[in-house]
């Protein structure tokens, strides 16, 4: 092991100051995202209700008559907290993350952190495209499916409408961000997993069946129980699951490539006396 890092053993002792050292820290830029996002709860919340108006814009409704109510004292505080919250553990993800890395990178070789390295730029990335796909489609299309389960009033019916409450759209918005966030994540832990050899492209391709059938189970675990919901993150899942054998396959090419070098260049001639 060589690099910037202090590769000499520890005693047990240090290491645990070290990991100390690296939960304050990371304790810290959360507790001040925490309070940063806590003191803009209400823009940040009227942030995540755009969908919602767009959704009722696509249901063709009076988007001066949409609102989000509260039922309980205290419901709009905590959830405001929880928006606080939410917005604290994104914005301190770098931190966190950097943290975590400057931890576990002493016990590593020089070539396993510049492998490790791309993986850590590319998960927040494929969480935030997760988050977005969420945000401006999905959401969107969700709510207006519930919009459009309303009934006016009529001869012999009553008046349904939706009322949504505050603490329960925030809910179903993160369940939504957190479950596509997770679900893109796919690509970057069966890439890890080829690169140590636990897995290979031609297990991912005779699995794809099973694949399939648990990304509609997981998709109807963590999404809200409506058909719309489920389908649209089984069907990013199943997409996913197709780039994960395309990445697992470039590994497995890059591996023989690099095993093929390893000969011709450890051949050495010897001179005679």
């Amino acid at each position: 092991m060589s690099g910037d890092y202090n590769d000499k053993p520890q005693p047990l002792i240090e290491h645990l100051m070290e990991l100390r050292t690296r939960l304050i820290w990371s304790i810290g830029a959360f507790f001040l995202a925490f309070v940063v996002c806590f003191f803009f709860a209400k823009q940040l919340f009227n942030l995540l209700v755009v969908p919602y108006k767009w959704a009722v814009i696509w249901a063709h409704l009076d988007i001066s008559k949409s609102e989000l109510i509260y039922t309980a004292p205290q419901e709009f505080f905590f959830t405001q907290v929880k928006v606080a919250m939410f917005g604290g553990l994104v914005i301190a993800f770098p931190v966190i993350a950097s943290q975590l890395y400057k931890f576990v990178a002493p016990g590593l070789y020089k070539n396993e952190r510049a492998a490790f390295l791309p993986f850590l730029i590319a998960s927040p990335v494929l969480f935030l495209m997760g988050a977005a796909l969420v945000y401006f489609f999905f959401t969107p299309m969700v709510m207006w499916f519930f919009l459009a389960m309303q009934q006016a009033p009529a001869e012999g019916e009553v008046a349904i409408s939706l009322l949504p409450r505050v603490s329960e759209y925030l809910s179903l918005i993160m369940t939504l961000v957190l479950s596509f966030g997770l679900v893109f994540q796919l690509p970057v832990i069966t890439t890890l997993l080829a690169r140590v050899g636990l897995l290979t492209s031609d297990w991912l391709r005779q699995k794809r069946k099973f694949a399939i059938v648990m990304a509609f189970i997981v998709a109807a675990v963590l999404t809200p129980p409506d058909p719309m919901s489920q389908i649209g993150l089984a069907l990013p899942t199943i997409l996913l699951y197709e780039i994960s054998i395309y990445a697992a396959r470039l590994v497995e090419r890059k591996r023989k490539e690099t095993q093929s070098e390893e000969p011709s260049s450890s051949v050495t001639t010897t001179e005679g006396p």
